[in-house]
């Protein structure tokens, strides 16, 4: 018994290294996206990509849900198949005619196929940790968040590399992770099979009430998270008074989501002694207070803007992989991979909803006040947690 730890350990490093370079896909027509520009004559191609990639992982998602995949065949090689898949989506674009739809294509097609990694990542974890969970998602998703940061990264270093480099790289990491994962993790000891497709799984998921609570606290810090990042740059400029250059812009802005990272991270050690609950529940209303003191200050002062938003993009993601541990605590074992990844698709199905909505209220509100409101989501998440588990006559996590 004395060495499992040590191969738990040795396993979910290798899962965090995996879950870093296979979700690197990710953001890579990002970096990109300026030279892509030029070449097809487009500006504005930012937001067309990442919405591809975004619309991709909802429908790849719901589809791994709906079939139970990761839950009925083995989630290594799931994480293994979707992460080769994805590997080739992206690195398609290097051979076909470069194109604006032929790009979106390629980038859509690459999220349907992360929707195979990042939740089935969490899923492999869960299958290796019962005691200490928190932990092990906080390092997994402060992996995503690193890998979220990177473009800007390359932003901020203005290395100038080309787009098939971008491209390529990425892919390569990818094809890497997935045999990192399936060839050198196997199934976990908590893993159940699942019997075979129960179409009536997902509706006895929507009648678990502990499931909702965990559920629509992490919609509601999702409605807060992408936004958040998406709007961050014009924020910035906003705070700022335009006094920054376009590389110190960049580095703010990857210091900002890269500290988001470390706090996922940070966030899964207190988890182990604090719990789940309240470590999400204390990021959740903190990253909420950052909204409101947005919404409502009339100006920050210059030297308190950096220390300012280091807070907010810290507290704005430490609660997403608390949620997903209550997500997968809430749900037999054998049920873990479908719950997690119907969760996630619908949770960031709500992420373009709220960049959608806080685009129209851009245009009559100051970046402040339309920023600011995204502090409704942190609102929402809290009372449905709460309320959830006031129906269900449980204790509330102690404060």
């Amino acid at each position: 018994m004395a060495s499992r730890p040590r191969s738990n350990l040795g396993i979910l490093t290798v899962l965090v290294l995996a879950q870093f370079m296979g979700t690197s896909l990710w953001f890579a027509g990002n970096a990109a996206a300026p030279e892509l520009e030029s070449l097809l004559g487009n500006t504005g191609l930012v937001p067309w990509i990442t919405s591809a990639v975004q619309l991709g992982f909802i429908l790849g998602t719901f589809g791994y849900a709906f079939f139970q995949v990761a839950d009925r065949f083995s989630p290594s090689k799931v994480f293994l198949w979707s992460a080769v898949a994805a590997a080739l989506a992206n690195l398609s674009l290097l051979f076909l005619p470069m194109q604006f739809e032929v790009l979106l294509g390629g980038r859509f097609l690459t999220g349907i196929f992360l929707g195979g990694i990042y939740p089935v990542g969490m899923k492999i974890a869960a299958d290796y940790v019962e005691d200490g969970l928190g932990m092990a998602l906080g390092f997994l998703v402060g992996a995503l968040v690193l890998g979220t940061s990177f473009p800007f990264l390359l932003q901020a270093l203005d290395w100038n590399l080309s787009y098939p480099l971008l491209f390529a790289v990425p892919s390569g990491l990818a094809i890497l992770a997935g045999g990192l994962v399936g060839y050198g993790i196997p199934d976990g000891p908590y893993r159940k099979k699942s019997n075979g497709l129960n179409l009536r799984l997902i509706p006895r998921l929507a009648k678990n009430q502990k499931l909702q609570g965990a559920a629509g606290g992490y919609f509601g810090h999702m409605w807060e998270l992408y936004t958040f990042w998406a709007f961050l740059p014009l924020l910035i400029s906003y705070l700022t008074k335009d006094s920054l250059s376009s590389v110190a812009e960049s580095t703010w802005t990857f210091a900002i989501i890269a500290a988001g990272g470390i706090s996922c991270a940070v966030g899964g050690l207190i988890s182990k002694k604090i719990g789940s609950a309240r470590v999400a529940m204390g990021s959740l209303v903190g990253s909420g207070v950052c909204g409101l003191l947005l919404l409502f200050l009339p100006e920050i002062p210059l030297v308190a803007v950096l220390p300012f938003l280091l807070v907010w993009g810290m507290l704005v993601t430490a609660d997403s992989p608390q949620f997903s541990t209550l997500v997968a605590q809430s749900v037999s074992p054998e049920d873990r991979g479908t719950a997690l990844t119907l969760v996630n698709g619908l949770g960031f199905g709500l992420t373009i909803v709220s960049i959608q909505v806080t685009q129209f209220a851009a245009g009559f509100l100051s970046p402040n006040q339309f920023i600011g409101l995204l502090c409704l989501g942190p609102v929402v998440g809290v009372g449905l947690f709460f309320s959830s588990r006031r129906l269900k006559k449980s204790p509330l996590p102690p404060w």
